[in-house]
């Protein structure tokens, strides 16, 4: 495992591909041919923020969100199918597979255009990351945000978490980053940064 801070896309990349789990997880999905399929959200923010609090590598995650985006089919089934897919590929991995060409519907937004494009509609750009599919993908690491909120230990809303404030902050809540992470700095729909006494009281 790489011991410098990751500083660029490539570094990030190549820290995500340093791990065998993380290897084997990123084969298993590759090896479906999704059209433009990525792995993103904790599947990347997770191993970086626990290699910057100097956390031993894991392989739990909550879920592994695989992406992809095919307006031929957007049925729920067809993800279902994907997913125990992979699971005969990879078992005992907590894999969640979901169509953007369809997620728009969802979040009650313009449909996307692409992968990237929907990640950017994410509620936390710190989490819009995700590693591309496609071994010779034209942007191996899909950030529409870049990575600076990554690499900075930064959770701040995207446009959409801006506007979808209440599920945000649900978010925050849900997920409760600050416990796991206490070095983040945790920014409030409005852009107000959250601090250590108002997480507590509201957020946990």
């Amino acid at each position: 495992m790489p011991t410098q801070q990751p500083r660029s896309a490539e570094d990030v990349y190549d820290f995500i591909l340093d791990d065998p789990f993380r290897r084997r997880v990123i084969e298993a999905a590759r090896g479906l041919g999704l059209l433009d399929g990525a792995i993103g959200a904790g599947f990347v923010r997770q191993p970086v923020w626990d290699h910057l609090h100097g956390y031993q590598p894991s392989e739990k995650f909550a879920d592994i969100d695989v992406l992809y985006f095919d307006a031929s089919d957007t049925t729920p089934v067809r993800d279902l199918q994907l997913e125990q897919e992979l699971a005969r590929r990879l078992a005992g991995v907590p894999w969640s597979v979901k169509n953007q060409a369809r997620m728009h519907l969802r979040n009650g937004e313009p449909p996307y255009r692409n992968t990237k494009d929907a990640i950017a509609h994410w509620l936390e750009r710190s989490a819009a990351v995700a590693v591309a599919l496609e071994a010779r993908a034209p942007e191996p690491l899909l950030t529409p945000y870049g990575l600076d909120d990554l690499l900075n230990l930064v959770v701040a809303p995207t446009p959409s978490g801006a506007h979808r404030a209440q599920a945000y902050r649900h978010r925050l809540r849900e997920k409760r980053m600050h416990l796991r992470w206490p070095r983040i700095t945790v920014f409030d729909a409005d852009g107000s940064e959250i601090h250590a006494e108002r997480l507590k009281r509201e957020f946990e």
